[in-house]
């Protein structure tokens, strides 16, 4: 049993083609699936379901799958430590960020990240929170940028920084009126939002949820963009919440349509999140350092208060 033929086996599990599988590892079809059939016959078991299409693992497959990745992770420590032990940072690191953070949060910091640690070859996704996770557990992922807390046990997350809310609200509004805003000035039944799938979408929903008067699904009016949530608002069709960094980018004009919150202001948690037993951490302290230190001088608020991204929201 070599690395390996543990890596192809964990290619074939992911991609469900030989093919596929042996195109993403440099290899070639027939020399991938000669070194699985040897593991087969070294252990005598079938660790995939040929028969299926696609192909599928067998019971005992998922069980040796998952041995697999441990022993397969554990492989790239040894170089992870030595790579500590000489100062080195280098190599490819894969990256996701969420949609909500990635146009913002990407300029600020990539120039100057490849510029400090040009020997990082960074491979970046823009994936939602959910793809992220998965990603993250199956090893697909060396870190993200994602809203926190997510409370889950497997990763682990360093926050960068604290984005406060800011609201969207044309001179049609009820609320034009008024210089800053509170979260009881809401209404579900007025507000645009992010599509599903966006925790952006879920922290509004949720703070929301805390103002009397909310009913499950009774918004109607979503989209995929913050440009294009500013543009039905500016139609006059209702008013939005913003990232505060996302306010930097509009134009003169539209700033005029900016309200703050009195403090304190109701803000998201955004972290660099990580496996557990993720390797390469002189890598995330990098990007860490690198990030939070840029953000620092964009967000200058103090007092706010953290809306969680989760869809759920605890009753007390």
């Amino acid at each position: 049993m070599t690395i390996t033929q543990l890596r192809y086996v964990l290619a074939v599990a992911e991609h469900q083609n030989f093919t596929k599988a042996a195109e993403k590892t440099f290899v070639t079809q027939p020399t991938l699936s000669m070194q699985i059939q040897k593991l087969e016959d070294e252990l005598d078991i079938l660790i995939f379901d040929r028969s299926k299409k696609p192909i599928e693992l067998t019971e005992v497959g998922k069980k040796l799958v998952q041995q697999a990745r441990n022993i397969v992770n554990e492989s790239e420590r040894i170089q992870d430590i030595v790579d500590q032990q000489k100062g080195f940072i280098g190599g490819e690191f894969k990256l996701g960020i969420i949609p909500t953070v990635m146009p913002t949060l990407l300029p600020m910091f990539l120039k100057n990240f490849i510029s400090k640690f040009p020997k990082v070859k960074l491979k970046i996704e823009e994936l939602n929170t959910e793809a992220i996770i998965e990603h993250l557990q199956d090893g697909h992922l060396d870190a993200a940028i994602a809203a926190t807390p997510l409370q889950n046990e497997f990763i682990k997350e360093r926050v960068l920084y604290y984005e406060p809310f800011v609201g969207y609200i044309p001179s049609s509004h009820r609320l034009s009126h008024k210089n800053k805003i509170d979260a009881t000035d809401l209404n579900i039944d007025d507000m645009l939002l992010l599509e599903d799938g966006h925790c952006f979408r879920d922290g509004i929903i949720n703070l929301c949820k805390t103002q009397k008067g909310y009913e499950e699904d009774h918004f109607q009016l979503e989209s995929g963009s913050f440009e294009t949530l500013i543009k039905l608002s500016n139609e006059g069709l209702g008013m939005t919440l913003l990232p505060y960094l996302h306010t930097l980018e509009i134009n003169d004009s539209e700033k005029a349509n900016l309200h703050y919150f009195n403090t304190p202001s109701p803000a998201r948690e955004v972290s660099l999140i990580f496996n557990k037993s993720e390797l390469k951490m002189q890598i995330i302290e990098a990007l860490h350092t690198t990030i939070s230190g840029i953000v620092k001088g964009a967000i200058t608020f103090q007092n706010v208060q953290i809306i969680s991204p989760l869809s759920k929201i605890k009753s007390d």
